[in-house]
């Protein structure tokens, strides 16, 4: 990154991202996540500090575990995939895109994983170009 933001502009940056997200750490424990009150994929504060092993489906599990593996080892960067869900009061599933992206130092060093989700079926109704506000 250039230039430096204070912590107060990181944070409002943080919670204003039109995404979603969560960081690990190297361990695959969670350090962190933002727009606790309005997550597509909910969680109790207690999860911070907990094994990512402890946060997802069974049914998922396997697949988060390859993807993980695979950025520990430098077989993979970036992992992307999309779902449909169903989420309260949107009266028809979602199309949410997931994403999972390496974490590394400024040596290539595996220090983390972002898991970045966001509900993307109004993106999918854009038609044209819109330029200026309206």
């Amino acid at each position: 990154m250039i230039g430096n933001l204070p912590d107060n502009v990181l944070q409002a940056l943080l919670e204003k991202m039109p995404i979603e997200f969560s960081v690990l750490d190297s361990n695959d424990n969670v350090l962190a996540w933002n727009k606790h009150e309005t997550r597509i994929f909910k969680r109790p504060e207690s999860v911070v500090g907990r094994n990512v092993r402890d946060c997802h489906p069974k049914k998922s599990l396997q697949k988060v575990e390859s993807i993980i593996s695979e950025m520990k080892a430098g077989e993979r960067e970036k992992a992307k995939f999309w779902i449909d869900l169903d989420i309260e009061n949107a009266g028809s599933p979602q199309k949410i895109l997931i994403e999972y992206h390496a974490l590394r130092d400024p040596d290539g060093n595996y220090i983390g994983c972002l898991e970045a989700s966001q509900n993307v079926t109004p993106h999918r109704k854009l038609e044209g170009e819109q330029r200026l506000l309206k």
